[in-house]
């Protein structure tokens, strides 16, 4: 097991719980997690809370040598605006691994709320 998907994972659930997108994330830098985060554009009402950008934000100031050194955890492929915030701060390593319990999440939560699916991604 990968300690930081399980962290990621534990993310997305959070959001699940809370009525939300269950996608999760979190930042590590040194082999030490600085930022975490969930989805809550549903909680939030927000266009932009996505996991990756509510772990950046929780992470918080960060010097363009500690984002040289870090890897983003994401338990989705990140979209281009997640995908864009991690290359505008130089983050060199995106890991989306292909975990069961990562796949569940998400199948349980398309059968469940199939009115967000889309939603997340602009559809």
């Amino acid at each position: 097991m990968d300690a930081f998907l399980d962290a990621a994972i534990a993310e997305a659930e959070k959001g699940r719980a809370a009525g939300g997108i269950p996608i999760g994330s979190v930042l590590v830098i040194d082999g030490r997690i600085v930022g975490r985060g969930h989805n809550q554009r549903v909680q939030r009402g927000s266009a932009t809370l996505h996991a990756e950008m509510g772990c950046l934000e929780n992470a918080g100031r960060l010097t363009a040598a500690d984002y040289a050194r870090a890897t983003l955890y994401s338990t989705l492929s990140p979209c281009d605006m997640c995908s864009g915030a991690a290359q505008l701060y130089g983050i060199p390593k995106i890991v989306v691994l292909d975990d069961a319990r990562r796949v569940d999440v998400m199948e349980r939560f398309v059968r469940e709320r199939p009115e967000l699916c889309g939603e997340n991604i602009g559809e």
